[in-house]
């Protein structure tokens, strides 16, 4: 599943790359934009069509077997439950839908910019129908489905947000994605999820083959089309995605392994809206403030502040990961380390600020 969406998210990635140059489906230079290059957009159609043929595949194969035999054979060399699947083609169907809705509305916006309310009104429709119908939502500790269905649906729009607002250098976005995504499948895996970890593999070697394109420096960007889904994704693995077993007598503070996962693009995105808000501007208006752009500011190369992005989203996730084995103090120190990294980034902010302001 890794390579396969991998290798076929790289040859989409292109394919669309050419397109894109050919129609004039471009992103050109703009104050409120790094680059200064005119660049494809696009990246977002590979994206979505690689996610979607791999859940319509999986679907199809599982749904309507073609050969005798051949869903035990499929079992046992994928370690695919198809009674478990099955079960899940009506969660599949309104995640796709979800989806697919993010991704016209984010193609729309790619191609003649749309006001960011109505944006933000669409997402929380979608979220509504991933949480509410799909029953994606969270469940632990709270019984009563209109908190946890209307808790889930912020949740979701909080993360499709936190992603686009990544996406305001090359490889961020798509990078960040693939390193929380791949937290969340040793997640998954660990609570012998295996329908949640094939989605999770799915969802890395796509991002994956996209990142062979847009890594620094990028030669095609993903766009609203893009990052609107992939948010989405981040959110609907990381409530699908089983951190608490009651039956076990676990503890309970593996349940913020999300929070800690996302520390990163969750500080971005808060830290961008107050400093907006501070300024009397709208935060869903897009500008060179970001966390990226300050580290660029500073010195950095493209190249650098992608693998300093990187570095600091792997620390807080593999720190994440030892919820599952840790006693409370482990937790308190898993959490302080997270803190310290998030005041790094703080503090590096603040300086380069400053020397901005100085000049």
């Amino acid at each position: 599943m890794l390579i396969g969406s991998f290798s076929l998210s790289a040859i989409l990635t292109a394919v669309v790359r050419k397109l894109s140059s050919r129609i004039g489906f471009v992103a050109h230079p703009a104050i409120d934009r790094y680059h200064s290059d005119v660049i494809p957009l696009g990246g977002g159609i590979a994206i979505f069509v690689t996610l979607m043929a791999f859940i319509l595949a999986g679907t199809a194969a599982i749904k309507f077997p073609i050969l005798p035999g051949h869903l035990s054979r499929l079992s046992e060399f994928a370690n695919i439950d198809p009674a478990d699947f099955l079960a899940r083609i009506r969660e599949l169907a309104f995640m796709s839908l979800c989806a697919l809705i993010l991704f016209l509305l984010g193609l729309w916006d790619d191609k003649k910019p749309i006001g960011p309310f109505l944006k933000l009104a669409v997402q929380f429709v979608v979220a509504i129908i991933a949480a509410a119908i799909a029953e994606i939502r969270v469940e632990f500790f709270i019984e009563n489905r209109f908190i946890t269905s209307a808790l889930s649906a912020l949740w979701i729009v909080l993360i499709i947000n936190a992603f686009n607002f990544l996406d305001n250098m090359d490889g961020a976005s798509a990078g960040i994605a693939a390193i929380a995504s791949s937290i969340l499948f040793i997640a998954a895996a660990t609570s012998g999820q295996v329908f949640v970890g094939g989605l999770a593999l799915v969802f890395v070697g796509t991002l994956l083959g996209f990142l062979v394109f847009n890594f620094p420096p990028a030669r095609i960007f993903m766009g609203d089309a893009g990052s609107l889904v992939v948010g989405f994704f981040i959110a609907v693995l990381t409530l699908r995605t089983t951190y608490y077993h009651q039956a076990q007598s676990g503890s309970w503070y593996p349940v913020f392994l999300p929070l800690i996962v996302m520390a990163v693009p969750l500080y971005d995105f808060i830290s961008v809206t107050i400093i907006r808000i501070s300024q009397s501007k709208s935060p869903f208006v897009g500008d060179t403030q970001h966390f990226s752009h300050r580290l660029k500011n500073s010195g950095l190369t493209q190249t650098q502040t992608a693998l300093t992005l990187y570095l600091a989203t792997l620390c807080t996730g593999l720190s994440a990961i030892f919820l599952y084995q840790v006693n409370l103090t482990g937790a308190i120190l898993i959490f302080a380390q997270t803190s310290m990294i998030l005041a790094i980034i703080a503090i590096l902010e603040t300086t380069s600020r400053n020397e901005k302001n100085t000049d």
